[in-house]
């Protein structure tokens, strides 16, 4: 389809039909940051439930992306989008009325789950509806902005709905979001399937569970009890799998992934500095929520509201992202967004407790401006590289390096945060600190909150204070830590990203297949499932 296809009225609204889904399950793994204190007074989880009741959503999510984008491809976009949009709405009732920890995380791993087949759908969708490049990087422009702002919308939503209902009304709010969606999708969107899909390798499935999921345990524990020789035995267990998983792949007519498109540099580069960028932003975000409610005292709601600038900054990033990539190059601008990201952390890093509001404020919303490069301009190259049959396992690839970094921000980045604040508050624990609160207090800026509060006024005040100053050291190493993995990824892009993609001899037009390329390799695998398949 040549660049002249022009999407219609029907595309576009289909399009604002595609951004609520987006827009939801992005929110959905931000939405418990505020919600966290109200959410441990009620269920009274311990430390490591607190953590899986945050991070499973997400991990959820990044091992079944991979698959559930090639069950798209299979079934249909379109009806694998209406199976994941009844499925997440179910399991968010289950979630916000959850009567136990324990409870709690099993209907935020479902809702992981239906979130993975979600994702993929709504991108692939995007890619078959909008054949015209410059239409397609401006509607994946709006899907980007839909996903970052999400995830800055989520703790002000959720500091809203704290200020006047319990903390499961944070669930809640994807029930009405999800019901609109299955009654106008079959009338917005059509449906696109692979016509010759192939068979499902189910132990391929099994493969890339096993190697995604204790990946990101190890990386979960590595972040609760510091790193051990069990965490590098479980890393090298993902290792293996991975391994065996690539190797099947290669031997496979119907392969789970397409291999094939990391032979393309760039490919690789973007979804490399996608995983870290996206590391570094899901770090950022939780970052800021306990600095703003935590370290500066602010109130739920109050918290949220200052986080509203930090979803506005991300709309102008990706929005002017796809005319900007027009005239210097899709590389050029991912490194400036990259490099502007870097100088808006190293404002946050000078922001303590008694740092005037428009510090931190100013710095989030630069932080978000430069990562709306890096999330569009990555997808629109994973889209226009893959075959269109293939565009539900596609996007999978770039949805699995973003969602694996959101998720792995906290284990990784906020690690490193955890333990400078530890090791400070561990000398600095004022006198007066029962014995049995004082691991609390030194665990945690949230822990040593609840505990100042049980303490006299005088103790409770020394405890905060000692605190406050612990995460501001804490919130500069993850700062800084994060400016250098900015600016290598800024080298990186500049580097390996710095050409204009040509499709068939004219930007934003679709290349012919030519042999060796990822597009001929998947046409002459299609051809012989024909074959195979008129043989039967």
């Amino acid at each position: 389809m040549s660049s002249g296809s022009k999407a219609g009225v029907k595309e576009w609204v289909g399009l604002a039909v595609l951004a609520l889904p987006i827009l939801l399950l992005s929110l959905d793994l931000t939405a418990l940051h505020l919600a966290l204190p109200h959410l441990a007074a009620d269920l009274d989880p311990t430390s490591t439930e607190q953590l899986w009741i945050l991070d499973i959503y997400g991990f959820m999510v990044a091992g079944f992306l991979i698959t559930m984008g090639t069950l798209g491809d299979r079934i249909g976009r379109r009806r694998m989008l209406m199976i994941g949009a009844t499925a997440f709405g179910a399991a968010s009732v289950a979630a916000a009325y959850a009567p136990t920890p324990e409870t709690l995380i099993a209907a935020r791993a479902l809702l992981g789950i239906s979130g993975a087949t979600l994702m993929p759908s709504t991108l692939s969708l995007i890619s078959n509806m909008f054949h015209d490049a410059r239409q397609r990087g401006f509607a994946i422009a709006v899907w980007g902005s839909c996903f970052a702002a999400g995830g800055a919308i989520g703790p002000m939503a959720g500091g809203v709905l704290l200020e006047w209902f319990w903390w499961g009304a944070v669930f809640l709010m994807a029930v009405p979001v999800m019901v609109l969606l299955l009654i106008t999708a079959p009338l917005l969107l059509p449906e696109y399937r692979d016509p010759v899909p192939g068979r499902l390798d189910l132990f391929s499935v099994v493969l890339s569970l096993a190697a995604i999921l204790p990946f990101v345990y190890a990386f979960k524990d590595a972040a609760r009890e510091g790193w051990q020789v069990s965490t590098f035995v479980v890393i090298a267990v993902a290792a293996v799998f991975g391994w065996l998983f690539v190797r099947r792949q290669r031997r496979l007519r119907d392969p789970l992934m397409e291999l094939g498109l990391f032979r393309h540099r760039a490919f690789t580069v973007g979804l490399g500095s996608l995983l870290l960028g996206t590391l570094v932003q899901g770090s950022f975000i939780l970052l800021l929520a306990q600095y703003l409610q935590l370290s500066m005292g602010l109130s739920a709601l109050a918290a949220g509201l200052w986080m509203a600038p930090f979803a506005a900054a991300n709309i102008l990033g990706s929005m002017v992202s796809p005319p900007l990539a027009q005239r210097i190059g899709p590389g050029r601008t991912i490194a400036l967004g990259l490099l502007v990201m870097a100088c808006g952390f190293l404002m946050f890093a000078q922001a303590g407790p008694d740092s005037a509001l428009w510090l931190p404020v100013a710095a989030s919303m630069i932080i978000s401006i430069g990562i709306g490069p890096l999330m569009v301009l990555v997808i629109d190259l994973v889209i226009a590289a893959a075959p269109k049959e293939k565009s539900g396992s596609a996007s999978s690839m770039s949805e699995t390096a973003s969602e694996m970094g959101m998720a792995l921000g906290v284990a990784t980045l906020g690690a490193i945060g955890s333990a400078v604040y530890r090791s400070q508050m561990s000398d600095s624990l004022p006198a007066g600190v029962p014995e049995s609160a004082a691991p609390q207090a030194v665990d945690s800026i949230a822990g040593a909150t609840a505990v100042a509060q049980e303490l006299a006024s005088g103790t409770g005040a020394a405890v905060l204070e000692a605190a406050r100053a612990a995460f501001t050291s804490g919130q500069a190493a993850v700062s800084y830590t994060s400016v250098a993995v900015l600016l290598v990824l800024a080298v990186l892009s500049g580097f390996f990203l710095d050409s204009r993609r040509k499709r068939g001899g004219q930007e934003g037009e679709d290349a012919p297949q030519t042999a060796g390329t990822p597009d001929a390799e998947a046409a002459e695998r299609r051809e012989q499932r024909q074959e195979r398949i008129a043989a039967e």
